[in-house]
């Protein structure tokens, strides 16, 4: 008898399987004068990021655009035999991430240049230099920039290091943060720089205790080599944008908002016109070239979804890393330096004006807390000359705010394009830097929030990873990649999960001027949305950094799929 009952519990059991298996199947047809869906999404926490409807269980997606949001049952009336259904297996879907500050074309070249995040001595510095000029072709110069001379110690690298591992080639390789070079003796032969090179204004050359220059470039210094280094040919160019995008899609990246040149701007261009673009490029140019942006604005209009002009980057100061961020004072561990201006005063408020006189959108770098305050006292003077319009002033990075600055981001309008990962790698050294006390308002997530600012989030790649689950993960937990702050480097301005998400999608397209169409899950949005494997608001915080890019989306196509992540379901269909 006993075992007659197991036997009926298993086959109840087996029934009850079959049927979950088969509901899909069994649904209902397609409602008549529905519209049907290419694709739809069930099995998932969906985190919309609209406050109508902030989570769902499915969505459809028809062509382009999200056809409807809402539950399976719901939505099975969009369901034909030639509709892809995908079970993501109870993971998240968010909107497609945002990169709100991106350097694409040197993210992409970086991917193919000598590896030296993770040198830790000066010996696996020089070691790798000198392993991939021997791969070099003889002449050919070795570009990069991602170098940290805080992992050894904070001792700056010279042209001695590698002059005897780089014979036959110029080597010009720039600190991760973009604002510190290193050339060895060819490349500075190359440029034409010797012993009795002079100072540059807005930028340091370091030079030994006889003034010769050791091979670190500082800023505007950097121009003295930069200028001198062969210009990538467009092939080159198309082929590293290609590996950018790809590095960019399968970390759930479906929009970026590049700095960069006019160059950079024709090879998305040529990129587009031969349907190569999968990552939709918001591009700034030079603040000072906004004359030129305002006449190109007239003549062709600020472009469509995958690529959009209109905005302009500047620069105030350096950066922390470098010791050339402007600050009120000088340095803890440099008491005769304070950083420097990268741009003066008035030349950033001339930009600033007429750039906004033509209705373009102004984003300038300012890292310390002096830059930052001289650029938001030069948008409020720019904003009651000009009178009210939806401006939405950007300043990148606002890593170092005064603390009576951070209200005037909201009281002003300015948005705060910030990098979170930045938090936890700077959180290793910043504190012996600029000392615990101005620390409290470094990448101040929390108190901008709550002053009402919108940060809009990224990773300024390639000086940090662009992975925005890493950024989540930096956001909520501000645990130092060196583990020594295992409650976080200031974890008072930690922030939650859903606000990181926001950061990543609805206020960075507000950041754009593009929320009305991306940025978060609603009928008639575009189809830009990210599978990850886990519901990332209902896990640890410590968890995020393990979360996994299943399958991100751009515009209803598919972009990147993980492999064997939804093997099994990935192409269900109803028959």
């Amino acid at each position: 008898m006993k075992h007659q009952i197991q036997l009926i519990d298993s086959a109840i059991l087996v029934l009850g399987f079959l049927v979950g298996c088969l509901a899909p199947v069994a649904a209902a047809e397609p409602a008549k004068n529905a519209t049907l869906a290419s694709i739809v999404i069930h099995n998932a926490r969906v985190w919309t990021g609209n406050p109508e409807q902030p989570w769902a269980d499915a969505v459809a997606v028809e062509g382009e655009k999200i056809l409807a949001v809402g539950t399976w049952e719901e939505l099975q009336q969009h369901v034909t035999p030639q509709t892809r259904v995908i079970d993501a297996r109870g993971g998240m879907v968010t909107p497609g991430l945002f990169d709100s500050h991106i350097h694409l074309l040197m993210g992409g070249e970086q991917l193919a240049s000598v590896q030296l995040r993770d040198a830790k001595t000066p010996e696996e510095f020089t070691r790798r230099i000198g392993a991939f000029a021997k791969q070099a072709e003889p002449g050919a110069w070795i570009t990069g920039m991602d170098w940290d001379h805080t992992l050894w110690g904070g001792e700056l690298p010279t042209r001695d290091w590698i002059d005897s591992v780089t014979p036959n080639n110029p080597v010009f390789l720039q600190r991760l943060d973009g604002h510190m070079a290193l050339a060895n003796s060819a490349a500075l032969r190359a440029a034409k720089v010797d012993d009795t090179v002079k100072d540059v204004p807005g930028g340091t050359i370091v030079r030994d205790d006889s003034g010769r220059p050791t091979g670190i470039l500082k800023d505007n210094a950097m121009n003295l080599v930069s200028r001198a280094v062969p210009a990538a040919s467009p092939r080159q160019q198309l082929t590293a944008l290609d590996a950018a995008m790809k590095y960019l899609s399968e970390r759930g990246v479906t929009s970026v908002h590049h700095m960069g040149s006019w160059d950079d701007l024709a090879i998305f261009r040529q990129a587009q016109a031969a349907g190569q673009l999968r990552t939709r490029i918001y591009a700034a140019v030079p603040l000072a070239t906004w004359e030129r942006l305002e006449k190109e604005v007239a003549s062709r209009g600020r472009g469509d979804e995958w690529l959009r002009i209109g905005g302009l980057k500047g620069f105030v100061d350096g950066s922390l890393g470098s010791h050339t961020a402007a600050f009120l004072a000088p340095f803890t561990d440099d008491a005769s330096s304070a950083g420097l201006l990268v741009n003066t005063p008035d030349d950033l408020y001339a930009w600033t004006a007429g750039a906004d006189r033509a209705g373009l959108q102004v984003m300038v770098h300012a890292i310390g807390d002096r830059a930052i305050r001289m650029q938001l006292d030069i948008y409020d003077r720019v904003a009651k000359e000009n009178g009210p319009r939806d401006r939405r002033f950007r300043i990148e990075h606002a890593q170092h705010i005064a603390p009576e600055d951070i209200a005037r981001f909201e009281n002003l309008g300015v948005i705060p394009s910030m990098q979170p990962y930045h938090a936890i790698d700077d959180g290793r050294w910043a504190d012996a830097v600029i000392g615990p006390a101005r620390s409290r308002t470094t990448y101040a997530f929390r108190s901008l929030l709550d002053a009402g600012a919108k940060p809009a989030l990224g990773s300024d790649w390639p000086v940090a990873p662009a992975t925005p689950l890493e950024g989540i993960y930096a956001a909520t937990t501000r645990r130092t990649l060196d583990d020594k702050h295992p409650q976080g480097w200031v974890p008072e301005e930690k922030i939650t999960v859903e606000e990181a998400l926001r950061g990543y999608t609805t206020d960075a397209a507000y950041s754009a001027f593009d929320e009305n169409t991306k940025g978060s899950l609603a009928p008639g949005k575009l189809a830009d949305l990210v599978i990850v494997d886990r519901d990332l608001t209902t896990i640890d915080p410590e968890e995020i950094r393990d979360a996994k890019v299943m399958l991100t989306m751009v515009g209803g196509e598919v972009v990147y799929e993980r492999a064997g992540g939804l093997e099994g379901s990935r192409d269900e269909t109803r028959h």
